[in-house]
């Protein structure tokens, strides 16, 4: 069993940040929300409590149940997580006189605590909080401060209890990736051995013996979670593996064939299914974007259980859900009302009897590349940027037909190409044009023209939770729009998207 950090939710916006910290570290360790999480077994050497949206003194705050945890293994509050531990055992918290969110600088109070070991003092630390810890309990001791916070971090005396008032997560706090590896690996006492390698190792052993013989579908879409998912399941389970491509009718210009010839030499067993007319009739007359993902889910579905009848004996629906997908289909009050319907987490129709195995569900995306890489994956399917579910379903804001299918895929065909010919690609975690149900004036040569309009969308990110837009060359974004106006009939006109996310999306619909 692979020993672990568990981290408790409080709804942070932060919280995914600290999960990626330690596993950069080469640690375990896994997100749950504050009030479900695990049994505490001998695996968890260490919980960390997250920042929160809440304040301690609402009425509705949420509390945790540590009566296996505190004083017995490790702690450590972050912000929110912090105000916990000294609100609830008998210090005080009161509102903030100005809220404190932004830079700040730590005075390190105890030079021996092991939290603040090799940290430079007076280091810049990241505020995020309307609430401060005005006193400490008894048995509390303050172990740095700052010029407006007098307990800007603190340690219960003869226990491994720590808090901080600062985000040691986020890149803004200079140390903190250091702060949170003093707490694993100093205090936690917790090995760093969770690479790319030691997870293929772990995962197909499980997969072997979960499937044991049995005979498991996959769809594949020619992304990078799928992809890694059929390899990791091809090495556990071989011929048993049968692998779905589906062409939906909204993939990407070429890309139904360009896939199944990059899977050929793999050992895969791919079946590639034409159902773009399915799709056609079923979206036709669907302009709301969470019906056109319902009707897009729903014919998927059918299709696949249509071939998955094919094959007899199948036992088990592979997934290529990845862990922000699991993360966020859970929330700290229970299921979330705002995930996209296109998450792939669980659930399937009742008649399809299908048991589910999820290889990737404990992955962010990053760390599915790495293990995509260690398992000699081609470099060009590793570094695919990320593709909806729904695909140009929901880059067609309104209704979806063939020829306005055509005329994204001839534009975003022209996007993406030159990105890669500009040596850009790499450079942009997703990369979309986007067809607008607006027209406008134009005029090529003597005539004017009424046509649609574009948007090119380019972000970077890390995994997607957070993203800027892509500061794209002018030259560049100049060559793109000459060439789509030129070459796509239909279009008279090429914007550029310059929202991050947040507050904006980074799909349109």
């Amino acid at each position: 069993m692979q020993d672990k950090i568990l981290i408790l939710d409080f709804g942070s916006q932060y919280t995914q940040l600290i999960a990626r910290k330690i596993r950069e570290l080469n640690i375990y360790c896994e997100i749950h929300p504050y009030n479900h999480f695990p049994s505490i077994d001998k695996t968890v050497k260490g919980v960390i409590l997250s920042g929160s949206p809440f304040s301690v003194r609402d009425s509705d705050a949420p509390i945790p149940d540590l009566t296996k945890i505190k004083g017995k293994i490790p702690l450590l509050g972050i912000c929110y997580g912090a105000q916990h531990l000294a609100h609830h055992y008998g210090g005080k918290v009161a509102p903030s006189k100005h809220r404190e969110y932004g830079r700040a600088n730590l005075q390190i109070k105890d030079k021996n605590d092991i939290l603040f070991r090799n940290i430079e003092d007076n280091s810049q630390v990241w505020m995020s909080h309307a609430d401060t810890i005005t006193e400490i309990p008894e048995n509390f001791m303050i172990t740095g401060d700052t010029e407006s916070i007098k307990t800007g971090a603190f340690k219960i005396k003869n226990e491994k209890t720590y808090g901080l008032q600062f985000h040691p997560e986020v890149y803004h706090s200079t140390f903190g990736k250091e702060i949170l590896k003093n707490f694993a690996v100093g205090v936690c006492n917790i090995e760093q051995n969770w690479t790319p390698a030691s997870y293929i190792e772990t995962a197909i052993n499980e997969l072997k013996n979960k499937l044991a013989g049995d005979k498991v579908i996959l769809g594949l879409s020619g992304g990078v979670d799928s992809t890694v998912a059929a390899v990791l399941l091809h090495k556990a389970i071989g011929k048993n593996l049968y692998c779905i491509f589906v062409d939906n009718g909204l993939l990407r210009k070429n890309e139904f064939e360009d896939v199944l010839k990059s899977y050929k030499g793999m050992g895969l067993n791919v079946t590639g299914i034409d159902a773009k007319q399915d799709f056609y009739k079923t979206l036709q007359g669907i302009s709301d974007p969470e019906k056109k993902r319902k009707a897009i889910g729903n014919t998927f579905i059918e299709i696949f259980d249509r071939e998955a009848k094919k094959i007899k004996d199948v036992k088990w629906l592979a997934q290529g859900t990845i862990y922000p997908d699991v993360i966020e289909s859970v929330s700290v009050k229970g299921p979330s009302a705002t995930i996209k319907s296109h998450h792939n987490v669980g659930g399937l129709p009742d008649y399809m009897k299908l048991k589910i195995v999820e290889p990737l569900r404990l992955l962010f995306k990053d760390e599915v590349r790495r293990v995509g890489a260690n398992l000699n994956i081609n470099k060009e399917l590793l570094g695919r940027h990320p593709f909806p579910g729904p695909g140009l379903g929901i880059r067609i804001l309104g209704e979806i037909t063939p020829e306005k299918v055509q005329i994204l895929q001839d534009a975003d065909a022209i996007f993406i190409n030159e990105l890669k010919n500009n040596n850009l690609y790499n450079e942009v975690w997703q990369a979309a044009t986007i067809l607008l149900p607006v027209k406008s004036v134009g005029v090529m040569g003597d005539e004017r023209t009424y046509e649609n309009t574009v948007v090119l969308r380019a972000v970077s990110s890390v995994d997607g939770m957070t993203a800027d837009w892509s500061h794209l060359p002018h030259e560049f974004l100049a060559t793109v729009s000459n060439k789509i106006i030129n070459r796509v009939k239909g279009i008279n006109r090429v914007v550029y998207d310059i929202s991050s996310k947040p507050p904006a999306t980074i799909e349109w619909e």
